[in-house]
């Protein structure tokens, strides 16, 4: 494991005792419940249920859940963050934990009634029910506004049908927050909601767990929905408002993202450093050649930069003032330099980077995704241009 503070550079200040008492506890757990085990979760392409369940039991589940159903009770995504850069550090990106505590987490903790909090949160919590949400269809990708599947209501029934594809934790999941279109006849995003479909109802089936360039361990899933009667206490939020709900939880997703994208920076940077301080060339460390200093100079300060603005939008994120722009501008620079440090990195290991024994190789592998989920750094950056007034 790459320790924190591994690189020199200039000082962080958004973590407190608190957190990094935690980040200490992620790690004890990270090295004896996940990182002996990863090679072979890549290789079965899914993380067993048991490690939610000690997930949960080591409270890793849920800190913005109220206390009462098992949660941490602190509304304080710096928690989700130190969780999320540890499990980037040991390689983790198998471990759905993310997907479950930042994205999830935020619809269930504002939008449940009392009935389905008692009813989802315990479970959610405990590591006992797995959480995913489904809003990427095929053939429609980030255009949200574009949703085939439908729901009707049926008496006391939403009757559910369409598919959705790219979904973490799919073949794992228990819970599905679903977006659906509930009237046909509205236009745009108008018109849509948030359904939770539960492991087992009749006509809910998956399909494929997804082979992917990388994050093998990540259980990405094609979902079906055939007639699939869900009960009306299962919609999540208000009736027609979907898109709604999603614009105010896609910020805190991006950012999400962005976090681990500079944790993933910061990690094989450092991997980079000491591979190039002990490798030999024309008999010199290759470190010792001009071309290597500037690279790793070069990434060192760029992703310095992504750490600080990162760690404001979190702030931010904390005092209610992330703006929707600001996280697509983390989520889209972070992502980019991830696959851009990932890729000279990999080049300063030569051949041997190329290699599956050394971390750079899977560091590389699971960074291109970055700017394709959340919202395509496209889509990201028209929505920067947008509040330019272009």
């Amino acid at each position: 494991m790459v320790a924190w503070g591994t690189l020199p550079g200039m000082r962080h200040s958004l973590y407190e005792a608190e957190h990094e008492d935690l980040r200490q506890t992620v790690r004890t757990w990270l090295e004896k419940n996940v990182a002996p085990f990863h090679g072979q979760w890549e290789r079965e392409g899914v993380v067993p249920r048991d490690v939610w369940l000690s997930g949960g039991e080591q409270g890793l589940l849920g800190f913005d859940i109220d206390e009462r159903f098992g949660g941490g009770g602190v509304r304080d995504f710096r928690y989700n963050a130190v969780l999320d850069e540890e499990v980037t550090r040991v390689g983790a990106s198998g471990l759905g934990f993310g997907l479950h505590n930042d994205v999830v987490a935020p619809y269930l903790r504002d939008l449940c009634t009392e009935e389905q909090a008692a009813r989802w949160l315990p479970g959610f919590c405990r590591g006992e029910l797995v959480t995913a949400i489904a809003m990427t269809e095929p053939g429609t990708g980030s255009d949200l506004q574009s949703i085939r599947t439908t729901a009707r209501r049926d008496g006391d029934s939403w009757v559910l049908s369409g598919a959705k594809t790219f979904i973490t934790n799919g073949i794992n999941a228990d819970l599905v927050v679903v977006v659906a279109r509930t009237d046909p006849d509205a236009p745009g995003s108008r018109g849509t909601s948030l359904l939770v479909v539960e492991r087992g109802m009749p006509g809910f089936t998956r399909g494929r767990n997804l082979d992917k360039v990388g994050l093998k361990a990540q259980d990405t899933a094609e979902l079906f929905f055939d007639e699939v009667r869900v009960p009306a206490e299962n919609l999540l939020g208000t009736e027609n408002r979907g898109f709604a709900h999603l614009m105010e939880n896609l910020p805190q997703e991006r950012l999400s993202i962005a976090v681990g994208a500079v944790a993933a920076c910061e990690t094989v940077l450092a991997q980079t450093r000491e591979y190039v301080q002990g490798r030999t060339a024309f008999g010199r460390p290759v470190g010792s050649f001009q071309n290597s200093r500037f690279v790793l100079a070069e990434l060192h300060t760029e992703t310095t930069i992504a750490r600080t603005f990162v760690d404001e939008c979190v702030r931010q994120l904390g005092t209610g003032e992330l703006t929707a722009v600001d996280a697509a501008m983390a989520k889209y620079w972070t992502s980019e330099l991830q696959n851009k440090v990932a890729d000279r990195c990999l080049q300063l290991h030569g051949g041997y980077g190329y290699m599956d024994e050394y971390p750079v190789s899977k560091a590389w592998r699971d960074a291109r995704v970055q700017s394709i989920y959340g919202g395509t750094n496209e889509i990201m950056r028209e929505i920067i241009g947008r509040s330019l007034g272009l």
